[in-house]
């Protein structure tokens, strides 16, 4: 019985290698930009189940970017080390201080324990900043705010180098101003801007939650970008929802193909969305 179970489940791989062939064949050479959040990054089985589908895209001809968010883990340190934030409008003010505090932890903690898991399953990451290369140039989003940046300008010329090299980017949410000076920004925002600029295949976004839902709570699997705008003007789209569906937008504007919202929550997220038919979340194109 037990040598019946394994040859079944040997089959069950094989035809499921046999199945995803027309994915693998409709990605290679693709584009594939990922915002990396929630439960991926504060597990450790989340971060290395994720590294280790990361590699196996790069494997098989899939050039993916990643972008990763730390909130958290700021939030953390700015406890730890004492520091008193200021809000407006229910968004931290970032002082100098704070600034010094955001770009060690996202340059440095969080950015480094990606690099790390995705190098332990054999592939070969590089942590960079916006700041590197000219990535990522900001304007001050809200001068009240602080130092919290909105992307003006991306050069990709860096990750194009890194591309030809075999190398998996892993860029931490921070750029730089006309100035020099550094900002803190979105990391769902930095993901679109980046993926418009390499005019990327795919943008997926992790989160946690199933996906973009109706009135009914159900999960819509694909959107066009014309029913994403009636969803926010009606209320369907709401909340924490409403800047994933506008990153989304702004996106397939600059040129990306497609923006999944995904659950990161479900094991090999990733690898569903890419190459099953059965996808993780939500797909948002021009139109379908």
């Amino acid at each position: 019985m037990k040598k019946q179970t394994m040859n079944r489940d040997w089959i069950a791989t094989a035809r499921t290698l046999s199945e995803a062939l027309p994915y693998l064949q409709r990605y290679t050479g693709a584009i594939v930009v990922i915002k990396l959040g929630g439960h991926a990054m504060g597990s450790d089985e989340g971060m290395e189940m994720f590294a280790r589908d990361v590699v196996l895209m790069r494997q098989v001809g899939v050039n993916p970017v990643i972008v990763h968010g730390g909130g958290p883990m700021i939030n953390a340190m700015l406890q730890k080390l004492d520091i008193q934030s200021e809000f407006v409008n229910g968004k931290r003010v970032t002082d100098e201080a704070t600034m010094e505090v955001v770009e060690m932890v996202l340059s440095g903690r969080v950015n480094k324990r990606i690099v790390q898991a995705i190098n332990r399953q054999g592939g070969r990451a590089v942590g960079l900043s916006g700041k590197d290369a000219n990535l990522v140039t900001c304007t001050p989003t809200d001068p009240a705010l602080g130092l919290v940046g909105t992307p003006s300008k991306v050069d990709p010329g860096i990750l194009h180098t890194l591309f030809e090299a075999g190398a998996i980017p892993v860029i931490a949410p921070l750029g730089a101003g006309e100035a020099g000076e550094t900002f803190n920004i979105n990391g769902d925002t930095v993901a679109g801007a980046i993926a418009g600029a390499l005019k990327a295949d795919r943008l997926l976004l992790l989160t946690d939650v199933e996906g973009v839902k109706n009135k009914a709570g159900e999960v819509v699997t694909e959107l066009s970008a014309a029913q994403i705008r009636a969803m926010t003007e009606d209320g369907t789209i709401a909340g924490g929802m409403i800047p994933k569906t506008e990153t989304a937008l702004t996106a397939i504007e600059g040129g990306v193909r497609g923006v999944v919202i995904l659950d990161g929550r479900v094991p090999n997220a990733v690898l569903l969305e890419l190459y099953t038919e059965h996808g993780a979340g939500s797909l948002i194109r021009a139109e379908i």
